[in-house]
């Protein structure tokens, strides 16, 4: 099985909850190489990377019930024989490996080769609003399919930011996640994030003061689309 497919079958399955451990032990199997040779481009890197971080968030947290602290920065999951963090993945991989706390204005030049080896090219932020860190108020969880990414990331940017994004025009003010702040750089600033608005929900916000809505943290593991 290829090993994108195999990423979405384990997400497929913890969905369903149907059994998962062979899943979990295939991808740890995966030859390296073959993963190399496999994620090409950047559309594959995103949809095997997207469903394998979804699928190891619910599998410590809400099937192993490892503490948060831990999760993300405990080299808990076995990739292609590589150990690595939920951090690795997301801030390593899938954002070209920016520094956590940076507001994704700073890379982290210090990451290990095998990190820079297997990210992205170009940050995508549209990604932001495909990872689930099991809160109420992140995005949910889909499936990602390499050869129909960018309409499905397409699709879960305009559904979100229509349900989280809260315009008053009398008043010039813009209500947003907090997602846009905490990866500011990674959506291109202020005029980028005025920009993304404009385009996906088809509103000039332009002159208009812009605050982010509070992060409701409550725990949500079966947020599925």
């Amino acid at each position: 099985m290829p090993s994108q497919h195999i990423s979405e079958e384990l997400l497929l399955a913890l969905k369903a909850n149907k059994p998962y451990a062979q899943l979990v032990n295939d991808i740890a199997a995966i030859d390296r190489q073959a993963l190399d040779a496999e994620l090409n481009d950047d559309n594959k890197k995103k949809a095997f990377w997207i469903n394998a971080y979804n699928s190891f968030f619910l599998i410590l947290r809400k099937h192993q019930n490892i503490d948060k602290s831990k999760i993300y920065l405990d080299k808990l999951i076995d990739i292609a024989g590589q150990k690595m963090s939920l951090d690795d993945i997301e801030h390593g991989i899938i954002r070209k490996y920016r520094i956590k706390k940076s507001l994704g204005y700073l890379p982290n030049w210090f990451a290990a080769s095998w990190i820079k080896k297997w990210a992205v090219d170009e940050i995508d932020y549209r990604i932001h609003f495909a990872l689930n860190c099991g809160a109420v108020s992140c995005p949910p969880i889909a499936f990602y399919n390499s050869d129909h990414i960018d309409h499905q990331l397409e699709t879960a940017t305009y559904s979100f930011l229509e349900s989280e994004v809260n315009i008053n025009d009398q008043e010039k003010t813009a209500e947003i996640s907090k997602l846009f702040f905490w990866y500011h750089g990674d959506f291109g600033g202020n005029s980028g994030i005025r920009q993304v608005i404009k385009k996906y929900l088809k509103r000039d916000i332009s002159g208009y003061k812009i605050s982010y809505a509070p992060y409701d943290f409550s725990e949500d593991l079966n947020n599925f689309m």
